[in-house]
């Protein structure tokens, strides 16, 4: 009797061998997952996604539908990536040059999320939570908990891990208001202040 896998994939969904599945993931409609990509527990993989070799996701990424993620891409857990998002891994293609050996990684942080439509380009780094607006074409790394939008994407604040804009006051403290973690800005950096900081 073969044992049933620990994740459900839908039966038009091409899982090509040598691909790595977690337990949990959900993979829908049209989905192709390519030899040599990895994929984390209780990831959720959209209609119509592409992951190519090499490509890693940590766990609990979910992939909306219609997105490429090329080799170069390395998720960590909890990336939210939107309907459309496109992924680039050659910063100066030509059809007639052969340039498979010149991919540029492009590296997302734990918990980053990106609207959808946005455009990331190669050899750059989402940080921590950075959130990144619809439509928006990122060229540039960005800072952990950083809010940009645009074209070409610019900064225009900051976010809490969960997702909401932060108003930091005078002595440069935030405090999320769903969870009510606090955040500092020193030096144009955020971090999160640990219970026992806040306290003191």
């Amino acid at each position: 009797m073969t044992e049933a896998p620990a994740y459900f994939a839908h039966p038009t969904a091409v899982l090509d061998e040598g691909c790595r599945v977690g337990a949990g993931c959900r993979i829908w409609h049209f989905a192709h997952l390519m030899p040599g990509c990895e994929l984390g527990e209780g990831c959720s993989i959209g209609q119509n996604v592409m992951v190519a070799d090499g490509v890693r996701l940590g766990r609990n990424v979910k992939v909306q539908n219609n997105v490429s993620l090329y080799t170069g891409v390395e998720c960590a857990d909890d990336v939210f990536i939107g309907p459309s998002v496109v992924f680039t891994n050659v910063r100066n293609p030509r059809s007639a040059v052969p340039r498979r050996d010149q991919y540029q990684p492009t590296r997302l942080a734990q918990g980053v999320s990106i609207g959808a439509n946005s455009t990331i380009v190669c050899g750059v780094s989402l940080g921590e939570y950075a959130f990144v607006g619809a439509g928006s074409v990122v060229t540039k790394d960005v800072a952990p908990y950083a809010l940009v939008y645009g074209n070409p994407a610019r900064q225009h604040g900051w976010m809490s891990a969960f997702g909401h804009r932060l108003q930091f006051d005078a002595a440069g403290r935030a405090q999320c208001p769903e969870s009510h973690e606090q955040y500092l800005l020193t030096n144009h950096q955020v971090s999160r202040i640990s219970p026992t900081e806040a306290r003191g």
